[in-house]
């Protein structure tokens, strides 16, 4: 006869809901400000009477955003650095770190601890910017991708993931006539979402979000990215009740700015929950070895 298991909930428990409620309330909350705020009318927000909730609904300052050349082209900027640089980036991961698991593969081990020795050692910042300068990267959007195209971390990741790989069915794509090149993009890659779908948000995130490499490589305001604008909005004037013009129109700064940040992460927000069931499988395959 079956017996129902009995479900204990200790004092441990307990203080690891609260703690864990505490740490969502700290993410949301100002989220939920932010949201508040870019939704009030102009007057509630100048006398700082907004909280949780929009006073006075409205939704202008999303047009205003929207209207702003700035901040519509630096958005179509940052999607098409996004898109083709994760494209390329975890291609060149992926391949790289197939071709080094393989321990047929002539040199694999020097090649890998070169790799590795790239995590620790790195050229610094003046010597990347003349190596980019040279190849004449600069204010092009491979300026922006190429210089960050692999990250040696996802790349130890997912080597990792192909070493643990089934050699099984390596061997039938082998006895059915198909090459390295063929196994790799026919049986591999298709057998690896969760590994492909973990790396690629690493990287869309991160390109997403980057601020660095084109403040460094960029002086064509035609290429900034969503970043290099935001950060010209949230650093210009002091006082959140100021005003700053959106083409002929006056507009409160703080709901712009926030408005201008809700945009920027809304489109990672939106793509995480499609990928959050390969996340942890794929990084934990990816990380531990058996």
């Amino acid at each position: 006869m079956l017996t129902k298991k009995k479900f204990r909930f200790s004092l441990f428990d307990f203080f690891l809901y609260i703690f864990m409620i505490i740490v969502v309330l700290l993410i949301l909350l100002p989220m939920i400000h932010m949201l508040a705020v870019s939704f009030s009318s102009d007057v509630y927000v100048m006398q700082g009477k907004v909280g949780l909730w929009p006073k006075g609904f409205t939704a202008k300052t999303y047009g205003y955003v929207f209207e702003d050349d700035r901040i519509f082209r630096s958005y179509g900027n940052t999607i098409l650095y996004t898109v083709l640089g994760t494209t390329i980036s975890l291609s060149v991961t992926a391949m790289g770190a197939y071709a080094l698991s393989a321990k047929r593969m002539i040199g694999h081990k020097f090649f890998s601890m070169m790799i590795v020795f790239t995590m620790f050692f790195q050229g610094g910042m003046i010597p990347t910017y003349l190596v980019v300068k040279s190849y004449g990267l600069l204010d092009t959007i491979w300026g922006v991708i190429l210089p960050g195209a692999v990250s040696t971390w996802n790349f130890i990741v997912m080597r990792s993931f192909f070493d643990n790989y089934p050699s099984e069915i390596e061997e039938s794509g082998k006895v059915d006539g198909l090459t390295d090149a063929g196994v790799f993009f026919r049986l591999v890659l298709p057998t690896s979402k969760a590994v492909l779908a973990t790396i690629g948000l690493y990287y869309a995130v991160s390109l997403w979000n980057a601020y660095f490499i084109p403040f460094i490589y960029l002086n064509d305001p035609d290429l900034f990215s969503l970043q290099l604008i935001l950060h010209e909005l949230l650093s210009a004037g002091s006082s959140n009740n100021a005003t700053v013009g959106v083409g002929d129109v006056l507009v409160v700064e703080e709901s712009l700015k926030y408005a201008t940040v809700l945009v920027s992460i809304a489109p990672i927000m939106c793509v995480y929950p499609f990928l959050q069931k390969y996340f942890v499988k794929g990084v934990m395959i990816g990380a531990v070895k058996g």
